[in-house]
Protein backbone atom coordinates (compact mmCIF):
# COMPACT_ATOMS: atom_id res chain seq x y z
CA UNK A 1 0.00 0.00 0.00
CA UNK A 2 1.75 3.34 -1.11
CA UNK A 3 0.07 6.90 1.15
CA UNK A 4 0.98 9.92 -0.02
CA UNK A 5 0.11 12.98 2.73
CA UNK A 6 -1.04 16.05 0.93
CA UNK A 7 -2.31 18.47 3.83
CA UNK A 8 -1.91 18.05 7.58
CA UNK A 9 -3.82 21.69 8.75
CA UNK A 10 -7.23 22.07 10.02
CA UNK A 11 -10.07 24.36 8.78
CA UNK A 12 -8.44 27.50 7.72
CA UNK A 13 -4.92 26.36 6.75
CA UNK A 14 -1.77 27.86 8.09
CA UNK A 15 -1.49 30.34 7.52
CA UNK A 16 -5.25 31.01 7.78
CA UNK A 17 -6.38 34.55 5.76
CA UNK A 18 -7.58 36.10 8.70
CA UNK A 19 -5.31 35.25 11.53
CA UNK A 20 -2.20 36.58 12.69
CA UNK A 21 -1.57 34.12 15.79
CA UNK A 22 1.77 33.24 16.47
CA UNK A 23 1.32 30.45 14.44
CA UNK A 24 -0.33 32.54 11.04
CA UNK A 25 2.67 35.06 11.91
CA UNK A 26 5.54 31.89 11.80
CA UNK A 27 4.03 30.42 8.73
CA UNK A 28 3.90 34.16 6.76
CA UNK A 29 7.69 34.48 8.08
CA UNK A 30 8.61 31.06 6.76
CA UNK A 31 6.94 29.60 3.90
CA UNK A 32 8.46 25.66 4.97
CA UNK A 33 6.32 26.00 7.68
CA UNK A 34 2.64 26.73 5.51
CA UNK A 35 0.02 23.80 5.72
CA UNK A 36 -2.74 22.93 3.47
CA UNK A 37 -5.97 21.30 4.83
CA UNK A 38 -5.31 17.53 6.20
CA UNK A 39 -5.43 15.45 3.27
CA UNK A 40 -4.53 11.84 2.34
CA UNK A 41 -3.77 10.01 -1.00
CA UNK A 42 -4.45 6.24 -1.43
CA UNK A 43 -3.12 3.94 -4.29
CA UNK A 44 -5.58 1.56 -5.63
CA UNK A 45 -3.93 -0.09 -8.37
CA UNK A 46 -0.79 0.75 -10.88
CA UNK A 47 -2.89 3.86 -12.32
CA UNK A 48 -5.33 4.87 -10.15
CA UNK A 49 -5.47 6.94 -6.70
CA UNK A 50 -8.32 7.65 -4.49
CA UNK A 51 -8.28 11.50 -2.32
CA UNK A 52 -9.05 11.29 1.40
CA UNK A 53 -11.53 14.17 1.75
CA UNK A 54 -11.59 17.23 -1.07
CA UNK A 55 -10.28 20.13 0.70
CA UNK A 56 -10.35 23.78 -0.24
CA UNK A 57 -6.28 23.30 -1.44
CA UNK A 58 -7.30 19.62 -3.87
CA UNK A 59 -6.08 21.60 -7.32
CA UNK A 60 -2.77 22.60 -5.40
CA UNK A 61 -2.41 19.19 -3.54
CA UNK A 62 -2.76 17.50 -6.56
CA UNK A 63 -0.22 20.36 -8.26
CA UNK A 64 2.41 19.61 -5.80
CA UNK A 65 2.30 15.71 -5.99
CA UNK A 66 3.69 14.36 -9.54
CA UNK A 67 2.05 11.18 -9.54
CA UNK A 68 -1.02 12.83 -9.25
CA UNK A 69 -0.80 14.62 -12.61
CA UNK A 70 -2.43 13.85 -15.82
CA UNK A 71 -1.59 11.95 -18.49
CA UNK A 72 -0.34 13.43 -21.86
CA UNK A 73 -3.94 13.59 -24.00
CA UNK A 74 -7.36 14.29 -23.17
CA UNK A 75 -7.63 14.74 -19.61
CA UNK A 76 -6.49 11.65 -18.53
CA UNK A 77 -6.36 11.78 -14.68
CA UNK A 78 -5.18 9.46 -11.54
CA UNK A 79 -7.40 10.66 -9.61
CA UNK A 80 -10.14 8.09 -9.42
CA UNK A 81 -12.34 9.00 -6.95
CA UNK A 82 -12.78 10.55 -3.44
CA UNK A 83 -13.35 9.50 0.20
CA UNK A 84 -14.80 11.79 2.44
CA UNK A 85 -14.84 10.45 6.64
CA UNK A 86 -17.48 13.77 7.11
CA UNK A 87 -19.52 16.46 5.48
CA UNK A 88 -17.63 19.17 6.90
CA UNK A 89 -16.90 22.14 4.88
CA UNK A 90 -13.06 21.98 5.01
CA UNK A 91 -13.65 18.55 3.74
CA UNK A 92 -15.76 18.47 0.86
CA UNK A 93 -15.37 22.57 -0.71
CA UNK A 94 -12.64 20.74 -3.28
CA UNK A 95 -15.28 18.50 -4.95
CA UNK A 96 -16.70 21.49 -6.60
CA UNK A 97 -13.03 22.13 -7.70
CA UNK A 98 -13.55 18.64 -9.89
CA UNK A 99 -16.33 20.01 -12.13
CA UNK A 100 -13.52 19.54 -15.12
CA UNK A 101 -13.88 16.02 -15.06
CA UNK A 102 -16.50 13.46 -16.84
CA UNK A 103 -17.23 11.46 -13.73
CA UNK A 104 -16.49 12.59 -9.71
CA UNK A 105 -17.04 9.07 -7.78
CA UNK A 106 -17.32 9.82 -3.96
CA UNK A 107 -17.34 7.73 -1.15
CA UNK A 108 -18.88 8.56 1.86
CA UNK A 109 -21.54 7.29 4.54
CA UNK A 110 -25.05 8.17 3.98
CA UNK A 111 -25.81 11.13 6.55
CA UNK A 112 -23.01 12.48 4.67
CA UNK A 113 -24.07 12.08 1.19
CA UNK A 114 -27.50 13.34 2.12
CA UNK A 115 -26.04 16.14 3.85
CA UNK A 116 -24.21 16.90 0.60
CA UNK A 117 -26.83 16.38 -1.31
CA UNK A 118 -30.02 18.16 0.28
CA UNK A 119 -28.32 20.89 2.11
CA UNK A 120 -25.49 21.84 0.08
CA UNK A 121 -27.31 20.83 -3.06
CA UNK A 122 -24.28 19.11 -4.59
CA UNK A 123 -25.82 17.24 -7.24
CA UNK A 124 -27.64 20.23 -8.54
CA UNK A 125 -24.22 22.65 -8.59
CA UNK A 126 -22.16 19.75 -10.46
CA UNK A 127 -23.91 17.30 -12.34
CA UNK A 128 -24.53 20.27 -15.20
CA UNK A 129 -20.83 19.77 -15.34
CA UNK A 130 -20.24 16.11 -14.33
CA UNK A 131 -21.36 12.90 -13.45
CA UNK A 132 -21.32 12.28 -9.88
CA UNK A 133 -21.13 8.49 -8.47
CA UNK A 134 -21.89 7.88 -4.98
CA UNK A 135 -20.98 4.78 -3.83
CA UNK A 136 -21.81 3.95 -0.31
CA UNK A 137 -18.51 4.17 2.62
CA UNK A 138 -19.34 0.63 5.12
CA UNK A 139 -18.26 -0.58 8.04
CA UNK A 140 -17.38 -3.87 6.46
CA UNK A 141 -14.70 -4.03 4.41
CA UNK A 142 -14.48 -3.70 0.56
CA UNK A 143 -12.02 -2.77 -2.64
CA UNK A 144 -11.23 0.20 -3.06
CA UNK A 145 -11.64 -0.07 -6.58
CA UNK A 146 -12.88 -3.23 -8.97
CA UNK A 147 -9.74 -5.54 -8.91
CA UNK A 148 -7.46 -3.35 -6.29
CA UNK A 149 -5.88 -5.27 -3.28
CA UNK A 150 -6.56 -2.36 -0.78
CA UNK A 151 -9.61 -2.50 1.23
CA UNK A 152 -11.50 0.23 2.81
CA UNK A 153 -13.81 0.37 5.71
CA UNK A 154 -15.49 2.72 7.96
CA UNK A 155 -15.07 2.83 11.75
CA UNK A 156 -17.60 5.10 13.35
CA UNK A 157 -16.61 7.76 15.25
CA UNK A 158 -19.24 10.41 16.39
CA UNK A 159 -22.76 11.78 15.28
CA UNK A 160 -20.81 15.36 15.27
CA UNK A 161 -22.58 17.47 12.35
CA UNK A 162 -21.47 20.63 10.41
CA UNK A 163 -22.72 23.24 10.98
CA UNK A 164 -24.76 23.72 8.13
CA UNK A 165 -26.78 20.64 8.52
CA UNK A 166 -27.16 20.99 12.53
CA UNK A 167 -31.19 21.24 12.10
CA UNK A 168 -31.31 18.88 9.13
CA UNK A 169 -33.74 15.87 8.75
CA UNK A 170 -32.41 13.75 6.19
CA UNK A 171 -33.48 10.82 6.97
CA UNK A 172 -30.51 8.60 6.71
CA UNK A 173 -29.17 6.45 9.26
CA UNK A 174 -25.43 5.78 10.25
CA UNK A 175 -22.00 7.57 11.59
CA UNK A 176 -21.79 11.92 10.66
CA UNK A 177 -17.99 11.13 11.27
CA UNK A 178 -15.91 7.80 10.53
CA UNK A 179 -11.81 7.04 10.73
CA UNK A 180 -11.17 4.80 7.70
CA UNK A 181 -9.16 1.22 7.86
CA UNK A 182 -7.00 0.70 4.46
CA UNK A 183 -6.06 -2.88 4.30
CA UNK A 184 -3.74 -4.14 2.01
CA UNK A 185 -4.30 -7.84 1.48
CA UNK A 186 -1.25 -8.34 -0.63
CA UNK A 187 1.40 -6.81 2.02
CA UNK A 188 -0.78 -6.94 5.24
CA UNK A 189 -0.42 -3.29 6.17
CA UNK A 190 -2.77 -1.69 7.38
CA UNK A 191 -3.71 1.97 8.15
CA UNK A 192 -6.07 4.08 10.01
CA UNK A 193 -6.74 7.75 9.42
CA UNK A 194 -8.97 9.66 11.78
CA UNK A 195 -8.45 13.44 11.09
CA UNK A 196 -11.57 14.28 13.09
CA UNK A 197 -11.96 12.71 16.62
CA UNK A 198 -15.07 13.63 19.17
CA UNK A 199 -15.33 10.73 21.02
CA UNK A 200 -12.68 7.31 21.43
CA UNK A 201 -15.43 4.76 20.88
CA UNK A 202 -14.37 0.75 21.52
CA UNK A 203 -14.28 0.27 17.73
CA UNK A 204 -11.77 3.04 17.61
CA UNK A 205 -9.27 1.29 19.97
CA UNK A 206 -9.86 -1.95 18.34
CA UNK A 207 -9.07 -0.08 14.84
CA UNK A 208 -6.02 1.49 16.19
CA UNK A 209 -4.77 -1.85 17.60
CA UNK A 210 -4.46 -3.46 14.64
CA UNK A 211 -2.95 -1.29 12.36
CA UNK A 212 0.34 -0.32 11.90
CA UNK A 213 0.58 2.84 10.85
CA UNK A 214 -2.01 5.55 12.94
CA UNK A 215 -3.06 9.14 11.12
CA UNK A 216 -4.83 10.70 13.79
CA UNK A 217 -6.67 14.12 14.62
CA UNK A 218 -4.04 16.77 16.32
CA UNK A 219 -6.19 19.58 15.86
CA UNK A 220 -5.30 21.17 19.43
CA UNK A 221 -2.42 20.54 21.64
CA UNK A 222 -4.31 20.67 25.12
CA UNK A 223 -8.39 21.14 25.99
CA UNK A 224 -8.31 24.61 26.94
CA UNK A 225 -6.31 26.04 24.14
CA UNK A 226 -9.04 27.08 21.64
CA UNK A 227 -10.46 29.24 24.83
CA UNK A 228 -6.73 30.73 25.55
CA UNK A 229 -6.08 31.65 22.05
CA UNK A 230 -9.12 34.20 22.31
CA UNK A 231 -10.63 32.68 18.95
CA UNK A 232 -13.69 30.59 20.78
CA UNK A 233 -15.25 30.26 24.03
CA UNK A 234 -15.49 26.49 24.19
CA UNK A 235 -12.60 23.75 25.01
CA UNK A 236 -11.20 21.57 22.34
CA UNK A 237 -13.77 18.46 23.11
CA UNK A 238 -16.71 21.03 23.00
CA UNK A 239 -15.41 21.50 19.55
CA UNK A 240 -15.65 18.08 18.72
CA UNK A 241 -11.73 17.52 19.10
CA UNK A 242 -10.08 15.60 21.62
CA UNK A 243 -7.03 17.16 22.40
CA UNK A 244 -3.07 15.66 22.46
CA UNK A 245 -2.01 16.41 25.46
CA UNK A 246 -3.63 16.19 29.21
CA UNK A 247 -5.33 13.75 31.17
CA UNK A 248 -7.78 12.45 28.27
CA UNK A 249 -5.37 13.44 25.18
CA UNK A 250 -4.65 10.92 22.75
CA UNK A 251 -1.11 10.65 23.16
CA UNK A 252 -1.58 8.92 26.62
CA UNK A 253 -3.50 6.34 23.79
CA UNK A 254 -1.29 5.91 21.29
CA UNK A 255 1.48 5.92 23.32
CA UNK A 256 1.47 1.88 24.24
CA UNK A 257 0.71 0.92 20.70
CA UNK A 258 3.19 -0.78 18.29
CA UNK A 259 1.72 0.88 14.92
CA UNK A 260 3.33 4.30 13.72
CA UNK A 261 1.57 7.09 14.87
CA UNK A 262 1.65 10.27 13.09
CA UNK A 263 -0.43 13.47 13.84
CA UNK A 264 -2.80 15.58 11.61
CA UNK A 265 -5.23 18.31 11.09
CA UNK A 266 -3.17 20.61 13.28
CA UNK A 267 -4.86 24.12 13.91
CA UNK A 268 -2.98 27.32 13.62
CA UNK A 269 -3.32 27.65 17.36
CA UNK A 270 -1.62 24.47 17.99
CA UNK A 271 1.67 24.59 19.03
CA UNK A 272 3.09 22.41 17.11
CA UNK A 273 2.67 24.12 14.00
CA UNK A 274 6.23 25.94 14.94
CA UNK A 275 8.77 23.05 14.43
CA UNK A 276 11.12 24.58 17.09
CA UNK A 277 8.19 24.14 19.59
CA UNK A 278 8.99 21.92 22.57
CA UNK A 279 6.07 20.02 22.15
CA UNK A 280 7.73 18.23 19.61
CA UNK A 281 10.15 16.99 21.90
CA UNK A 282 7.71 15.91 24.41
CA UNK A 283 5.51 13.61 21.44
CA UNK A 284 8.83 12.14 20.08
CA UNK A 285 9.48 11.08 23.95
CA UNK A 286 6.28 8.79 23.49
CA UNK A 287 7.07 7.53 19.98
CA UNK A 288 5.10 10.22 18.49
CA UNK A 289 5.32 12.44 16.02
CA UNK A 290 3.53 14.99 13.18
CA UNK A 291 3.55 13.60 9.40
CA UNK A 292 5.16 16.48 7.22
CA UNK A 293 3.41 17.19 4.45
CA UNK A 294 4.50 15.25 1.15
CA UNK A 295 5.43 12.17 3.22
CA UNK A 296 5.42 8.86 1.38
CA UNK A 297 4.86 5.86 3.45
CA UNK A 298 4.64 2.25 2.40
CA UNK A 299 3.25 -0.76 4.37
Amino acid sequence: MQLRVLGTAAGGGVPQWNCACPGCAGARAHPDRRRRHASLAVRADHDHWYLINATPDIADQIEHTPTLHPDPGARRTPVAGIVLTDAELDHTLGLARLREADRIEVLATDPVRAALRERLRLDDVLTPYADVAWRELAAAPAPLSAGSDIEISAVPVSAKRPRYAAGSRTGATGPWVVALRLHDRRTGGTALYAPALADWPDALQAAVADADLVLLDGTFWDDEEPRRSGFATRTATGMGHLPIDGPGGTARRLAPLAARCLYTHLNNTNPLVDPTAPQHQELAARGLAVAAEGMEIAL
